[in-house]
């Protein structure tokens, strides 16, 4: 299934979910009225159960038609946010920085930062080098923690776009700024659109392909397969010692990122998924 947000609220109302290439209103659906929360969705027992609901009912839904392209975030309001770093060596390369070797960068951001599918990017005077990165994003879909490598699946509701920004100078200087550089508002954008996890297998996961394209160009792409660390490598190092709930998101990792100015549009485009087009100013 396929879920998203045509509000850009705080609350996220208005979920639409497609059903044999149509957009369903969850209004609609008996049981669903008052649901605006994407995680309230999640988990097998929540999926299952909408799945049986639209089955039974969704013929008498008339569709509707949800603008992506100002799609509000696929996240909750005030979501944990956790990122991998230089986990594909192409990104590595652009910062001149080696891979870790004992597990991949790291950081969490505030939500403040995120913006909806086609909002602007602000520049901020507290950096003159910004760079964009696309990256194919995990949601997770039920409370976890200590989740093994091979467990993973389980506890991953479905794999969203992400757009990420970065105060790329600020990196340079000192890596340790990471969360700094990352934090400032309109840094960050997921959706505009949530797949769950059964539309894919293993082998489709890993081919998936994701670019980074600024102004029509193709600045940056790859697949997981080309990670460092794979997708059931990050969710058992993400919810190591440590409770994730329902709806955080972790990116896993840019295959290369471009510097952007004013008046530029960059996009993450993430195959099968969904496209985030963003102007800059």
């Amino acid at each position: 299934m396929k879920f998203t947000r045509s509000g850009r609220d705080a609350d996220g109302r208005d979920i639409a979910v497609a059903h044999h290439d149509r957009w369903l209103p969850l209004t609609g659906l008996p049981g669903y009225e008052d649901v605006t929360r994407i995680s309230d969705l999640t988990g097998e027992r929540g999926l299952r159960g909408l799945a049986e609901t639209i089955e039974r009912r969704g013929e008498d839904l008339t569709p509707v038609d949800p603008d992506l392209s100002a799609a509000a975030t696929v996240l909750d309001h005030g979501t944990d946010i956790w990122g991998a770093g230089l986990n594909y060596r192409r990104h590595s390369d652009d910062l001149d920085s080696e891979q870790p070797a004992s597990g991949p960068g790291s950081y969490l951001r505030p939500g403040n930062c995120l913006i909806g599918n086609g909002g602007h990017i602000e520049l901020p005077t507290q950096s003159k080098r910004v760079t964009a990165e696309a990256e194919l994003g995990l949601i997770i879909g039920t409370t976890c923690k200590n989740v093994a490598w091979d467990d993973w699946r389980s506890v991953v509701a479905g794999v969203t776009a992400v757009l990420d920004m970065t105060a790329e100078d600020v990196i340079r200087e000192n890596p340790r700024y990471i969360p700094w550089a990352k934090g400032f508002d309109t840094f960050c954008s997921v959706g505009p659109v949530l797949v769950t996890l059964d539309e894919f297998g293993d082998d489709a996961l890993r081919s998936l392909r994701i670019a980074t394209v600024r102004n029509g160009e193709t600045v940056a792409s790859a697949t997981p397969a080309d990670m460092k660390y794979d997708l059931g490598y990050l969710v058992e190092y993400f919810t190591a010692g440590r409770t994730l709930r329902p709806g955080t998101v972790i990116c896993t990792g840019t295959p290369g990122a471009t510097v952007i100015s004013p008046g530029d549009t960059v996009q993450a485009v993430v195959e099968h998924v969904g496209t985030l087009t963003h102007p800059v100013r």
